[in-house]
């Protein structure tokens, strides 16, 4: 504005002027006529209310691997046998090679390879292996369907509650909270920022919120938790932060009061490290509404903890609260807006946001300059581990050693002393006295110790970033999400990190056991917390999920498909309108196939032809053809005929047609009804379209199936332009 007031001084001669001001709210200059509008209050890109990505999150997660059960949602529970190129009849295909029961062999070609799924139980036993043909299958499906439908509205009923119940719109963009975005010491990524927008969107809606964040160990979930408060608390109401350990409630505490130091906002902790008297006063002014946002653990869900105007609950790790707890959590979901974080959701917390039940933000995004976790399973070798702790304090960094017995764990610790005794050593575990275990904690925050020997206390939060590698003792004891989680704690800069997981004897290692560990090994990339949850699903089953009776026919019907069924259960009695598209039938005499000279991995074929067979729109299309380019090179013919297939069919669901026959120089599009008009558009398109009436065919004559999709484009041509 000041600029653009000093421009009336200047000469009236005529000539360019730029004037840039952080006009971000806008203004109205009544005298000039003139208004002037940022694009942040003319455009507000919105998320759109369910992740794109989870539609199919489940069928996509898993890469098929031969030997692994699967079901075909047409014939029921078999088994992968392979994964073969064959020519039938002149034409080359891909195909899944499935088992059924005794002899039944079926193969799938790969435009059907949207039905199969990865076969997830509810225990780790195997199922049993339908049979090809009979009724036998149908009839499973039906009697869960009828199940599912009485599920599906208790669920409802329970949505419908929270949906109704009347919550606080916030103004969400104002002065304070563009200062605080521009406060951020880093750029958001590309998941985070999806994520801060859906919060957003979520608390301007007159209905209380409860909505995941999902995302690694250091990806920013904080930070959509740090705005999500801040606009709460700038609308006048109260935030409560709920942390599993004491630990990271203190760290929340630094990183909220840290961000919001230039604004009046008060962050206050409750924990076992405040004293008596000092908890009795925060309190109290909590109560008088002295304080914006209160943070500790479990504590702070006491009956003596009243707010004066509670807005906000976040919960920090969901998993890790008791059953009493979450009893009172899931009350407080119908009164107020309830943001949890998670890097590894619960498989029930998971089936509810993947039914539609819950809204979910996923970030898979890593921050700039973070590099994978290098990560070593085998059996315990302590040349390894006295390598690997030099060589981190050789670089200056410093080291987690977990040993999980406190019993033992200062004998652990005397142990490592006599093998490394140039280093310095420091234990922790949950049994100390609080005081001695929050010296030692900031103690190695100093950087007064080499490596820090403890407990799965470690596990929830803790960000130290000079801390890059990791010995896990027995990680064969520990569970999936447990470890992925204590994996976590190194990482969290542009160093490389370093996790070995260690286990006694190979011999000795259980089925399940073998499997975690296996997994770890696989999953080492960045963002891989939604797959480990997953896994972590497949590899204890879903049985914890329900009661018995739905337990049984995830057992028959395998998880995936289940909750496909309860999703639709759930859009049928919640109104919406669910468009159930017809397959299109593409029969096409040209080679569409992945040659192995392109892509060697058979996962990753069957892969790329997961993908293209579930997406929806010809925009996902051409992103799934940009990305296949750019990972494996520039894209052969018989992979563009499958990219062909399926661009032909998205076009045929959009003009409502059953098939395309190409044959001979010949497509021809089925089962479509063309007006008179939309006819005539026709034949000034395309002079050799062929229409019969009692057939509803029209015929084009061209060489290549690029004729057919030119025939495809005419006809929406012709029905756009009628």
């Amino acid at each position: 504005m000041r600029a653009l007031e000093e421009a009336e001084d200047l000469p009236a001669e005529p000539e360019l002027l730029f004037a840039v001001a952080p006009a971000r709210r806008g203004f109205v200059w009544r005298e000039l006529g003139l208004v002037l509008l940022p694009d942040t209050q003319v455009f507000r890109k919105r998320p759109p209310r369910t992740d794109k990505r989870l539609g199919r999150a489940l069928q996509s997660f898993a890469d098929l691997r031969t030997g692994d059960h699967v079901v075909h949602e047409d014939h029921g529970v078999g088994k992968l046998l392979g994964f073969e190129t064959r020519t039938v009849a002149g034409v080359t295909r891909d195909y899944l090679f499935l088992g059924f029961r005794g002899d039944d062999r079926l193969y799938v070609p790969h435009e059907q390879l949207g039905k199969v799924s990865r076969y997830i139980g509810v225990d780790a036993k195997s199922p049993a292996l339908s049979k090809l043909g009979g009724k036998a299958w149908q009839l499973l499906k039906s009697r869960a369907r009828a199940s599912v439908q009485e599920l599906a509205g208790d669920l409802i009923a329970l949505y419908a509650q929270r949906q109704q119940a009347s919550g606080v719109a916030y103004e969400v963009d104002g002065e304070w909270m563009e200062r605080l975005e521009a406060s951020f010491p880093y750029r958001e990524t590309e998941d985070q920022g999806r994520a801060i927008e859906a919060v957003k969107e979520d608390l301007e809606a007159p209905r209380p919120m409860d909505r995941l964040v999902c995302g690694d160990v250091g990806f920013g979930k904080t930070e959509v938790a740090v705005r999500a408060a801040f606009a709460v608390a700038t609308n006048g109401k109260q935030v409560l932060l709920l942390a599993p350990t004491t630990l990271l409630a203190e760290q929340h505490w630094n990183t909220f009061r840290d961000r919001y130091r230039d604004f009046p906002v008060v962050v206050e902790m409750v924990s076992r490290f405040r004293t008596p008297k000092d908890t009795k006063r925060i309190l109290a002014d909590f109560s008088a509404g002295k304080v914006d946002v209160l943070i500790g653990t479990h504590r702070i869900l006491s009956r003596d903890v009243i707010p004066k105007e509670l807005g906000l609950v976040i919960l920090d790790e969901e998993q890790r609260f008791g059953v009493a707890q979450k009893e009172l959590l899931r009350s407080l979901r119908l009164e107020v807006d309830v943001l949890t974080l998670s890097a590894t959701p619960i498989p029930r917390t998971l089936h509810m946001s993947l039914s539609g039940l819950r809204d979910i933000s996923i970030i898979e995004t890593p921050p700039q300059g973070r590099r994978p976790i290098r990560t070593t399973v085998g059996e315990y070798d302590e040349d390894t581990v006295k390598t690997a702790l030099e060589r981190e304090t050789a670089r200056e960094g410093q080291s987690f050693y977990l040993h999980n017995r406190v019993e033992t764990i200062d004998e652990a610790a005397e142990k490592l002393q006599q093998l490394l005794p140039n280093l310095r050593f420091l234990v922790a575990h949950g049994k100390m006295r609080e005081r001695e275990l929050e010296d030692r904690m900031h103690a190695f925050l100093r950087g007064d110790a080499d490596v820090l020997v403890s407990t799965t206390i470690i596990e929830s939060g803790l960000d130290i970033p000079q801390a890059n590698t990791l010995v896990v003792e027995r990680a064969d004891t520990l569970g999936l999400a447990q470890l992925y989680q204590i994996r976590g704690r190194v990482g969290r800069s542009d160093a490389t990190a370093h996790a070995y997981l260690f286990y006694p004897d190979a011999s000795e290692l259980s089925p399940e056991a073998r499997a975690r560990l296996a997994t770890l090994a696989d999953h080492t990339e960045l963002g891989a917390g939604f797959q480990i949850a997953m896994r972590d699903l497949e590899i204890r089953g879903a049985g914890d999920l329900l009661g018995a009776e739905q337990s049984g026919h995830v057992a028959a019907l395998g998880f995936e498909l289940y909750v496909e069924m309860l999703g639709e259960a759930v859009a049928e009695l919640s109104g919406e309108r669910r468009i159930v598209a017809r397959p299109v039938r593409v029969d096409a005499r040209i080679d569409a196939y992945v040659p192995a000279s392109y892509i060697g991995s058979e996962a990753l074929k069957i892969d790329l032809h997961r993908r293209l067979a579930l997406t929806e729109t010809e925009d996902e299309l051409r992103e799934l053809r940009a990305s296949t380019e750019d990972r494996f090179g520039p894209i052969p013919e018989p992979v563009e005929n499958l990219f062909a297939i399926q661009e032909a069919k998205l076009k045929l669901a959009r003009l409502g047609a059953d098939y395309l026959v190409f044959r001979g120089g010949k497509a021809t599009v089925g089962q479509l009804v063309l007006g008179s008009g939309e006819l005539r558009e026709l034949r000034g398109r395309l002079d050799t379209a062929v229409y019969t009436t009692a057939q509803r065919e029209v015929s084009f004559r061209d060489d290549g199936f690029t004729g057919a999709i030119r025939l495809v484009d005419a006809i929406l041509d012709a029905r756009q332009a009628a």
